[in-house]
């Protein structure tokens, strides 16, 4: 369930023959990925982003509505005014808390698949310190550049993720099998989803400049 998202509702677009049609909106939010991913990356949440196109919604939520299907994993499309329609959230329905966003589900996606195809150069090569200390140059590399992208949490690349390739998770029988072990552990940053402002009047006191 981690790889599945799902939005609700509907939305209304001009058929070809000038009536008025109901369809899913998922051509329509893989633009808003694909335009997120342009603008930002992958661990930007694809939310807060208008649907572009002549469109209405088949039906329009209210705050409650929205609320109860939120929990559920369901991503709403809502009329936001001056704003046009947008997804107000962007969840899988996973149960599992680490899996609850699309951008962190995505990142690490797109994190693997990175990192195994720039680490081809490594098939048939001498399974020994140099290799390791290769992939782990490689690795690093590739997450330092996404953490100064704003992907992953931590002041520091220390915080944001490590890299194990060494003597530690290459065993001799290991690699007198052939295989190469890097272990790779990443904090993506996760959406600041519900914004909370506390106000407080103070009486008696001076404005501070």
């Amino acid at each position: 369930m981690q790889f599945t998202a799902l939005y609700y509702p509907w939305v209304e677009v001009p058929g070809i023959d000038g009536q008025t049609r109901t369809v899913p909106p998922s051509g329509h939010l893989a633009g808003v990925w694909a335009r997120t991913d342009a603008e930002r990356g992958v661990f930007k949440p694809p939310a807060n982003q208008h649907l572009r196109g002549d469109l209405s919604l088949e039906s329009l939520l209210t705050d409650d509505e929205q609320g109860f299907l939120n929990e559920k994993g369901v991503n709403c499309l809502r009329a936001i005014e001056g704003q046009g329609i947008q997804a107000v959230s962007a969840r899988t329905v996973s149960s599992e808390p680490d899996w609850t966003y699309i951008n962190v589900r995505r990142l690490i996606n797109y994190s693997t698949e990175s990192i195994k195809s720039s680490s081809r150069w490594a098939v048939f090569e001498p399974n020994d310190e140099r290799l390791w200390a290769g992939l782990r140059h490689s690795v690093t590399s590739f997450l330092t550049d996404q953490w100064r992208q704003g992907a992953l949490l931590g002041k520091s690349p220390d915080e944001a993720f490590y890299v194990i390739c060494d003597q530690s998770n290459n065993s001799p029988q290991s690699v007198a099998d052939g295989h190469v072990v890097c272990d790779i552990g990443v904090a993506p940053v996760r959406p600041a989803e519900f914004v909370q402002f506390t106000i407080t009047q103070v009486a008696g006191q001076r404005r501070r400049r």
